[in-house]
């Protein structure tokens, strides 16, 4: 899937940089950070909607101790 990012003049010299200096494709470094960002991302949005889930009652938690207990795991 094509895709068009604009960058702003500072991180495209960047990526310029690096990419001459290394002999990778920019395209490259871009897929690397996509990857990369996109699990933070997911992590940080996908555990704001659970704690909404949680705050709204619709979603259960269970307590460290009681998880601990159950699978054998000590402090």
């Amino acid at each position: 899937m094509a895709t068009s990012v604009r960058l702003d003049p500072e991180s495209e010299a960047r990526l310029d940089t690096l990419s001459r200096t290394t002999g990778r494709t920019k395209a490259f470094y871009l897929r690397e950070l996509i990857k990369r960002g996109l699990e933070d991302l997911e992590d940080y949005y996908l555990g704001l909607e659970v704690r909404e889930r949680i705050r709204k009652g619709e979603e259960t938690t269970v307590e460290s101790k009681q998880v601990r207990d159950e699978f054998g795991v000590e402090d």
